[in-house]
């Protein structure tokens, strides 16, 4: 397994424990990483509300690097965002011919050209799909039988290209959690809206959406997710939506990579679990006893 990576801005910020887990973990089962060379920020949530074009240039100057990178066609994208960024140029350019004209007049600026050669992967299709539930199975080394877990998966990484799963019912994270020794809580809020960015615009709509996804994890162990922005309002804002509810609502949220490398007898140093503000006392030595 051999893929160029796109890490984006949040898991060189704010999400730096879900660059180093992935990097560790992909790397424990074999795949090889290599990221892409100068890679440049693909407009995230902002490009688009300055310029529609320009939303679509930068995620196709990113497309148009891998490209000139010989031998690896396929591209892994650990951040729902970007994913979503560069998947909506791979699929606008395979249909409107015309719109590859005009960013290519755009890339030609940076002596680059776009022919639409490359796929683009999240990670949780990788580690579902290329991967698989068995070869994580075989690998596990402290299997996390205690824990019952709740998969959330957001919105950007399955809406609206549903690639790999149903954006509605979603499934993909359940055979590979299970491939842990842990158990599933049963839910209908993986695929919710967490508010992404109206956390910081319009606050009092985000916290309820937390708020309610939070309320319905009750029950589970810990809530694990792929997306920055999503594990950021799911963690970051738990004493505030507590406080906002009268009740406690803590909850300890992972990334997919390291809860499964903990599974994997990774060390808490290369999942970076010093990083996630959610990771209690208690459910450190349910885990790491």
């Amino acid at each position: 397994m051999k893929y160029l990576y796109y890490p984006g801005c949040s898991l060189e910020g704010t999400a730096l424990e879900y660059n180093s887990s992935t990097r560790t973990f992909m790397q424990e089962l074999g795949a090889e990483l290599i990221e892409l060379e100068d890679w440049t920020c693909c407009g995230a949530s902002a490009a688009e509300a300055t310029s529609h074009l320009l939303s679509l240039a930068l995620p196709a100057l990113v497309l148009a690097k891998a490209e000139n990178m010989d031998g690896v066609k396929e591209i892994l994208v650990p951040c729902s965002a970007c994913y979503l960024n560069l998947k909506k140029v791979e699929e606008k350019i395979r249909k409107d011919r015309e719109l590859l004209d005009q960013i290519n007049i755009i890339l030609a600026e940076e002596k680059l050209n776009l022919r639409g050669q490359m796929k683009v992967r999240h990670l949780l299709d990788v580690v579902a799909n290329d991967v698989g539930s068995k070869k994580i199975f075989a690998r596990v080394k402290k299997p996390l039988t205690d824990l019952i877990i709740a998969p959330y998966y957001g919105c950007q990484c399955l809406r609206p290209y549903s690639i790999f799963d149903d954006p509605e019912d979603p499934c993909s994270m359940e055979g590979i959690i299970k491939a842990s020794g842990a158990n599933i809580h049963q839910w209908n809020m993986g695929g919710r809206c967490c508010g992404a960015s109206h956390m910081t615009t319009k606050p009092e709509v985000a916290l309820e959406l937390v708020a309610a996804i939070l309320k319905m994890a009750r029950g589970a162990d810990a809530i694990v997710t792929v997306c920055p922005m999503c594990q950021m309002n799911l963690e970051a804002y738990q004493k505030k939506i507590s406080g906002m509810c009268k009740e406690d609502l803590s909850m300890p949220i992972l990334y997919l990579p390291q809860f499964l490398g903990l599974a994997l007898g990774l060390s808490e140093q290369d999942l970076r679990l010093d990083m996630n503000l959610s990771f209690t006392k208690a459910f450190r030595n349910k885990v790491l006893s």
